[in-house]
């Protein structure tokens, strides 16, 4: 290959890329773009945000959609929102959103709702046109026991005021179905409500739900409600259920005590029985004593086994089976 060739070629690749990087830090495209829309921004600017890695083309289109939409905007400011972590496209389409609907929006206002978390366009869209939020199936027992599951559409419009610092969504919900479990709650019987579940709608709302929130409730409105359990009936099989084991367990106890006031009367049955026992074997010792001291004499002796055998017969004659067993013992 030519060796001139090739150093024009080595030229013109150098001069391709020097001319890039020119173009990319001096956009003169950009710049004419914004000239020719009425946009007042220099060329030195634009060259600066890219040094501040800030794409100017981001923020040349905010300050065109202003321009065009009659806002007064702030290159600084938007650069600055930029830098803070902001989205400068969203708030540009907030503001003109916001002009065009009438709603009162300053810049530092829609760039501290952006800067909160929120999407400020979104926000002003649902001033304009209302959003609907349904609520998840919320139970709650009347005063007659019956259980009713209500499900609720809130219909609620962002409040611009609001949006930094104040509660979302979940809150609302949170509320809504708190209020709806105190409304039933009130009720004497189930059967009213179902008659008229715009009742509950009324006094949900008049309990002010939406305050210290980012929402303004515009409507609450019962889309079901449907017939739970008889939860008084079961509380009360629960309770009958109770007061029977603990009386079951309170008879067992007396059982129990009986029990052992019977064993205890047959140890100390057994225990008179064993003393009489041990004192007859000494009627024997006794008598031999007596005859041997001349105490006692043949005919006295004879008169005690008579006593003896009138008291077996008379006991026989009154407990058969007890004189038998009696009689079997002896023998053995």
């Amino acid at each position: 290959m030519d060796p001139i060739f090739t150093t024009w070629l080595v030229i013109a690749g150098i001069s391709i890329v020097f001319l890039w990087i020119i173009l990319y830090f001096v956009p003169i495209g950009l710049w004419f773009s914004a000239m020719v829309s009425g946009v007042k921004i220099s060329l030195l600017q634009l060259i600066l945000m890219r040094w501040r890695k800030v794409p100017p083309t981001t923020i040349v289109s905010a300050l065109i959609e202003g321009t065009k939409a009659g806002l007064q905007l702030n290159a600084n400011e938007l650069e600055a929102h930029f830098l803070a972590g902001g989205h400068v496209a969203n708030v540009v389409h907030a503001l003109v959103s916001a002009q065009k609907a009438n709603i009162n929006l300053d810049f530092n206002m829609a760039t501290a709702i952006d800067l909160a978390g929120r999407d400020v366009f979104q926000a002003v869209q649902m001033s304009v046109n209302p959003k609907v939020i349904n609520t998840p199936p919320v139970a709650a027992v009347a005063k007659d026991g019956i259980q009713l599951i209500a499900k609720a559409r809130v219909t609620v419009r962002a409040s611009i005021k609001q949006l930094v610092g104040g509660a979302g969504e979940e809150t609302i919900l949170a509320r809504v179905g708190e209020g709806i479990v105190s409304s039933i709650g009130s009720s004497q019987t189930h059967k009213s409500v179902l008659e008229n579940p715009d009742s509950i709608s009324k006094v949900v709302l008049s309990k002010g739900l939406d305050a210290g929130t980012a929402f303004e409730i515009l409507s609450i409105d019962i889309a079901d409600i449907d017939v739970g359990r008889n939860i008084g009936a079961v509380l009360q099989m629960d309770q009958a259920n109770a007061d029977k084991n603990i009386a079951q367990a309170k008879a067992e106890e007396k059982r129990a005590m009986a029990v052992a006031l019977e064993q205890e009367m047959i140890a100390k049955a057994q225990e008179a029985r064993a003393k009489v026992i041990l004192a007859e074997a000494e009627i024997p010792l006794a008598i031999a004593e007596a005859f041997r001291e001349g105490n006692l004499g043949v005919m006295d002796y004879y008169k005690f086994q008579n006593i003896q055998a009138d008291t077996q017969m008379r006991e026989s004659i009154v407990n058969p089976r007890a004189a038998s067993q009696t009689t079997d013992s002896d023998q053995k």
